[in-house]
């Protein structure tokens, strides 16, 4: 949830944020101008070159401000091709996109708020898709089924608690909150790629932007646990909250994915994980961290399964440790759940500092490969 992200991040998210950094050694690539270099500090956002050819584009990211920063790049319609979020103060980071000709912009924001500072970018040419492996446009169209699924299993759950809510049960309301989340945390990287869903329904306090409206899940969950009532506020919201879903499932099918989407999509998934569900801080009144943090992990891993074929061929070190790291981190979080094909987690707030701390070890362990696959599916 891109809330999260614009938290200060905690000791747990910034161990992330340093395991990140260990990808930041030079392009496999023997071409340099496939390399744009993003130079960001607190007040201002430099690139190396204002147009490059259309296929796969390499960000070399230096954050040489003294605030966490995010990097993007974006459509003329803000509709996100490809990001990078939590970058630390002197750190650097590479991103691997595939962009089509077009006109483009990079932006970069300082303190994770606000529209960013933002630099022209042209594309020219036809580049990789017109050349692109077969097997990944099938992985495409594979994982936008997956998505629209997604959207279209977690809208009857939505209403379902909106339902609940609207009729003023509380206990039913909280019962049906986790999970009519579910599918939205699977694939919220498309969902955020629009730009504007994400903070309607997903955005805590402390992410809202000025003069923004609180809605979303997470107002109406702090009425359910903290306030323990329901207002005729809380009920339109609820209403709401459906309407903006239905808005989310109708355009899933209109995403912009590619491989290396994809790709950085899992990876932006490890890291909700790090910057909310491991610090607690994603649902800080239900404590359901642990059905979202679940559902980030199977939606990383559905990217990653669908694109394994080409990454295997391509990587096949890569593969063997992914495929390690994700069993163990499954087998971790099953410690805290009775029943393996349900969703009923323990209550995050019981998880003691120990095992926060293994559950964190857990996300570094996988995070760290993870971000070497969108390079991986480009080769």
């Amino acid at each position: 949830m891109h809330a999260v992200r614009l938290s200060v991040v905690t000791a747990t998210a910034a161990a992330v944020a340093l395991t990140a950094v260990g990808c930041t050694q030079k392009s496999d690539s023997a071409d340099g101008d496939r390399v744009i270099n993003v130079t960001a500090t607190d007040d201002k956002c430099e690139t190396s070159t204002k147009e490059i050819a259309a296929g796969h584009v390499e960000l070399a990211i230096e954050n040489k401000g003294s605030k966490v920063t995010e990097v993007y790049v974006l459509f003329p319609d803000d509709r996100v091709v490809t990001e990078r979020e939590n970058i630390g103060p002197g750190t650097k980071q590479r991103v691997t996109a595939e962009v089509k000709a077009g006109d483009y912009e990079i932006a970069c924001k300082p303190g994770m708020k606000g529209d960013g500072i933002r630099q022209a970018l042209k594309v020219t040419g036809e580049g990789a898709a017109a050349k692109r492996d077969p097997r990944l446009d099938k992985a495409v169209a594979s994982y936008r089924a997956y998505a629209q699924a997604q959207a279209d299993e977690t809208l009857p759950k939505a209403e379902a608690f909106a339902a609940a809510v609207k009729a003023g049960d509380v206990e039913a309301a909280k019962k049906a909150y986790a999970t009519s989340r579910i599918g939205w945390e699977r694939t919220e990287p498309v969902a955020e790629s629009f730009g504007d869903i994400d903070p309607k329904v997903d955005v805590r306090a402390d992410g809202l932007e000025a003069g923004q409206k609180w809605t979303g899940w997470h107002r109406l969950e702090k009425a359910l646990w903290q306030d323990k009532k329901i207002g005729a506020e809380e009920k339109a919201l609820a209403g709401q909250l459906v309407t903006d879903l239905k808005d989310w499932q109708e355009r899933v099918g209109k995403a912009e994915i590619t491989p290396t989407s994809m790709a950085n999509g899992a990876k932006e998934l490890l890291d909700e994980v790090a910057t909310g569900k491991v610090t607690g801080e994603e649902e800080r009144y239900s404590h359901t961290d642990l059905v979202d943090f679940k559902a980030n992990v199977e939606g990383a891993q559905q990217s990653y399964e669908l694109l394994k074929p080409v990454v295997r061929e391509n990587d096949a070190a890569l593969v063997t440790e992914l495929d390690k790291q994700f069993a163990a981190l499954k087998a971790l979080l099953d410690k805290y759940r009775a029943n393996k094909n349900t969703y009923d987690f323990t209550s995050y707030d019981k998880v003691d500092a120990a095992g926060r701390k293994e559950l964190s070890d857990g996300v570094n362990s996988l995070a760290e490969p993870l971000s070497k696959l969108a390079a991986a599916t480009a080769k």
